[in-house]
C-alpha cells in the first residue's frame, strides 16, 4: 500500500480527498492536517510515501511547504482549484497536479503514476549493484534501458518526467523526479547545476558566470546551486 497524508484549509475539501484516497485500493490514508505548518512537523519524525497538498492555504502555502520538505524521500501532488498554478507546480518536481473538483477517475491516474514510480524505484534499487559498475537503469517505453554514465551529457526536467540527454544525440525520457536522479548518479561525475538540470562533469567545456556549455548546448545555473558548482570544479583543479 501507498502511504498517503492529505493536507487542505478547508474541511470540505479534505474530507472529499481523504474519501477518494481511502477509496483507492491502492492508497492508504495516514493522516490528514488542515495547515502545513502540523503537516512539516509530522513528517519530520514519520514516514510516508506521498503529501496530497492544497496550494492556496494561510501561513505556509502548499508551494513553500513542498520545498520544504525536499529533502524528505516523499511524493508531492498538488490539488488546487487554481490551474495557474501548474507550471510552478511542476517546477519543484510534483508528481501530478489535480484540479479541484477532483473526480475518483482522475484520482486513478494519479494513483496509476504513483504506482508506477515506486515499481520503477524497485527495478533501479534490484540493480543497484550495478551501479558501481559503470551505468545506471532507467525504465523507458514499459521496459528497461541500461546506460552507461559516460554517454549521459545532461539531464533535464519534464514535469515529472526526466529527459537523459546522451553523447550520440539520443534522448530517453523516463518517469522520475530530478531528486532520485541527483541520488542515483555518482557524484564525483555529475552535478545539479539548476532545479531543472544535472550535467555531467567532464562534459563541460565551458563555465560562465551565469551558464555552462555542454558541447554547443548552453545550459542556466540557478543562484541555489552555483556554489555547489564552484566547489565541484574547484575540486577538480586541485585533483
Amino acid at each position: 500500500m501507498i502511504e498517503c497524508i492529505c493536507v487542505d484549509d478547508e474541511p470540505l475539501a479534505r474530507e472529499v480527498i481523504s474519501k477518494l484516497i481511502v477509496e483507492h485500493p491502492k492508497l492508504k490514508l495516514v493522516s490528514s492536517f488542515s495547515n502545513a505548518i502540523e503537516a512539516k512537523e509530522w513528517i519530520t519524525s514519520n514516514n510516508c510515501d506521498v503529501v496530497f497538498t492544497d496550494i492556496n492555504m494561510p501561513g505556509i502555502n502548499g508551494i513553500d511547504f513542498a520545498n520544504a520538505i525536499k529533502t524528505a524521500d516523499t511524493l508531492v501532488v498538488f490539488t488546487t482549484a487554481y490551474s495557474e498554478y501548474a507550471v510552478e507546480a511542476f517546477e519543484i518536481d510534483a508528481l501530478d497536479f489535480l484540479l479541484k473538483p477532483i473526480s475518483p477517475n482522475r484520482l486513478a491516474k494519479t494513483a496509476d503514476k504513483i504506482d508506477e514510480y515506486y515499481q520503477l524505484r524497485k527495478s533501479q534499487d534490484a540493480n543497484s549493484l550495478e551501479h558501481d559498475k559503470g551505468h545506471i537503469y532507467v525504465k523507458s517505453d514499459s521496459r528497461l534501458v541500461k546506460v552507461a554514465y559516460s554517454d549521459i551529457t545532461y539531464v533535464e526536467a519534464f514535469a515529472d518526467y526526466v529527459k537523459i540527454w546522451c553523447s550520440d544525440g539520443k534522448r530517453i525520457v523516463t518517469l522520475q523526479t530530478m531528486k532520485n536522479m541527483e541520488k542515483e548518479l555518482p557524484a564525483g561525475l555529475f552535478v545539479r547545476i539548476h532545479r531543472s538540470y544535472i550535467v555531467n562533469i567532464p562534459a563541460m567545456v565551458e563555465v560562465k558566470p551565469s551558464s555552462v556549455h555542454i558541447g554547443a548546448i548552453e545550459l542556466p545555473i540557478g543562484k541555489n546551486y552555483k556554489e555547489g558548482l564552484m566547489d565541484v570544479i574547484q575540486k577538480n583543479r586541485l585533483s
